[in-house]
């Protein structure tokens, strides 16, 4: 997510970045057994996808925030179009409104995101990012039981903030819950772009209308350091890490195990990211940060089981 429409389905409740996606031909029947394969390739593509954001971290003094943006989208963009070498002829209107919806989705998700982590801890931020589609979960399901799921998510985000966002930095905060609304339009417009294009071309288009629309804020903050090699280098390696190899690994898993799945795996990526801040970062957890992001998960997995059970009487 591709990896941007396996988090359209289900994963609705959870999912994301930056970003993960039913694939837009539409995922095949689950194979039976074997499941450890496929979710392998689901956890390896969210270490890869938050491994990679540490890595941009590393990279925001190199080139700013907004410098990062670019250089993942940009980089991203020109090797899914070099691999996907989608069509452009052919299509309404409306199918390019909604890829150019899509696109600014993703772009403005990157943007709030790594302004968020430049302020925060990656573990904190992508736990208040989870907040977006899980809000949209609970607006679609229509049970009451989702409410309970909400209430756990918030009582974890007030765990987190420590009674307040001052004491994460309340900028950061901010852009790491904007980071969130954008993500939860992402999986909206993802869907319909999955339904508008084939195989994986639409995204590719729109991580170019991203790469097209972040481009002018990289130049402004970053200038001619994006052109330095190394600084090229390192954001080649956020935008396979962060892009590439996860949708990769996302679209051939999804081929194998049900959405719900997918969804419930996605629920661990704030886990994920704190692990990636610990180890590459060296941001060290407290031990009410672990139980706040602890309960923001176990919302999002409730909210997907939820989700995926018939509702009584049906």
């Amino acid at each position: 997510m591709n990896h941007a429409d396996a988090r359209s389905a289900d994963a609705s409740a959870v999912a994301l970045p930056e970003t993960a996606a039913a694939h837009p031909t539409g995922p095949a029947a689950p194979r039976r057994g074997g499941a450890a394969g496929p979710v392998a390739l689901v956890v390896g593509g969210a270490l890869s996808v938050q491994f990679g954001a540490a890595l941009a971290v590393l990279l925001i003094p190199r080139a700013g925030a907004l410098g990062v943006v670019t250089l993942r989208l940009t980089l991203a963009a020109l090797v899914l179009l070099l691999v996907c070498r989608p069509r452009v002829r052919g299509y309404s209107r409306s199918d390019w409104g909604t890829v150019v919806a899509f696109g600014a989705a993703m772009g403005g998700m990157n943007v709030c995101i790594y302004q968020a982590i430049d302020r925060i801890p990656l573990g904190a931020a992508v736990t208040l990012e989870v907040l977006g589609p899980l809000a949209l979960s609970v607006v679609a399901s229509r049970r009451l039981l989702s409410l309970v799921w909400a209430g756990l998510a918030l009582a974890g985000v007030v765990l987190l903030s420590g009674g307040g966002f001052d004491r994460l930095d309340p900028v950061g905060a901010g852009f790491a819950l904007a980071a969130g609304a954008l993500w939860a339009t992402y999986i909206v417009f993802s869907a319909r772009t999955g339904r508008r294009f084939p195989q994986a071309d639409g995204l590719a288009l729109a991580m170019a209308v991203g790469a097209v629309l972040s481009l002018p804020l990289g130049l402004a903050e970053a200038g001619t350091r994006l052109a330095v090699p190394s600084t090229l280098a390192l954001g080649l390696a956020v935008a396979l890490l962060s892009s590439v190899l996860p949708y990769t690994l996302e679209l051939i898993a999804l081929r194998r195990i049900p959405a719900g799945t997918f969804a419930v795996l996605m629920s661990l990526e704030p886990a994920v990211a704190a692990l990636a801040g610990f180890l590459v970062l060296r941001q060290a957890l407290s031990a009410t940060d672990a139980a706040a992001i602890a309960l923001v998960i176990a919302a999002s997995i409730g909210a997907v089981r939820s989700r995926t059970r018939p509702a009584p009487g049906s």
